[in-house]
């Protein structure tokens, strides 16, 4: 299996392939924060005087070293978003799907365009992808979920293979019994999984990188081995490793070019010329 990683303008890069020539597309766009989305990580540094007591007692203080950042602020976000969705529904193949990941800024709105753009029949779910990890407002409820839309080129006829679909763990096993305990059940549109933290294995450095686990499930259910993916907005590229490890290519696309350095040192593979 092969993952190519392009930069440039997405929409540039994405009118060059064929129409139809992907099976699966995932977009992971900014989410028009209005502010600098920025990484950073923690570096700690042996000091018998530091505050952070590490294996076999040793003495560490730690600081916040920052990393890659990007502006993410646009004034009529529908006419950013509009055309490069467009693009990418063009290279759909006819049992092709399309995932767009979004946060409560904008989803509303990214939803009434999509529709237009894709028709309504064609929209299959929302799914909600939730953690329970870092600060809590004292202000107002704590944003802490994501929105993922699913659209099919076909609703009569898509990927979806029901046999792949991961066992999570029963919230109350007592009430089913051991048998199915020990099976577990399968998801709703609800995915509970956790963010990638600034201390996990999976941390690459890049802001607003998404967890593998939750790209492993779409690629697995969504697609099948063989079968060509694009992500447009590929960032720290999780689309590409969850590809390579479940036997699919994908074509990654970013405009920046410290996106595309994390890429290629994730995955091992130099970008195209």
């Amino acid at each position: 299996m092969a993952v190519q990683i392009h930069l440039g303008d997405n929409l540039d890069v994405m009118r060059r392939f064929s129409t139809g020539s992907f099976h699966l597309a995932y977009l992971d766009p900014p989410f028009n924060t209005g502010r600098r989305q920025a990484a950073t990580r923690i570096r700690g540094t042996p000091d018998p005087d530091g505050t952070r007591v590490g294996f076999r007692g040793r003495r560490y203080r730690t600081e916040r070293v920052s990393g890659p950042s990007f502006e993410d602020t646009f004034d009529d976000y529908p006419a950013f978003l509009g055309p490069r969705l467009e693009e990418a529904w063009r290279l759909l193949d006819p049992s092709g799907s399309l995932f767009l990941q979004l946060d409560w800024r904008e989803v509303h709105h990214v939803k009434v365009l999509a529709d237009a753009l894709f028709g309504r029949r064609r929209f299959l779910n929302e799914i909600i992808w939730a953690w329970d990890y870092g600060g809590r407002s004292r202000r107002r409820w704590p944003a802490k979920h994501g929105n993922i839309l699913w659209y099919a080129k076909n609703p009569r006829k898509y990927t979806f293979r029901a046999e792949e679909v991961d066992r999570i763990p029963y919230m109350a096993p007592e009430l089913v019994g051991a048998e199915k305990a020990a099976r577990g059940k399968s998801p709703t549109d609800t995915w509970w999984h956790t963010i990638v933290g600034p201390t996990s294995r999976e941390r690459t450095g890049w802001p607003t990188q998404k967890p593998l686990g939750i790209l492993e499930r779409i690629v697995r259910v969504h697609s099948a081995p063989g079968d060509r993916l694009l992500d447009p907005f590929a960032g720290s590229g999780t689309l590409g490793e969850a590809a390579l490890r479940l036997g699919r290519d994908a074509v990654l696309v970013d405009c920046d070019p410290r996106a595309v350095q994390v890429m290629e040192r994730r995955l091992g593979v130099s970008a195209c010329p």
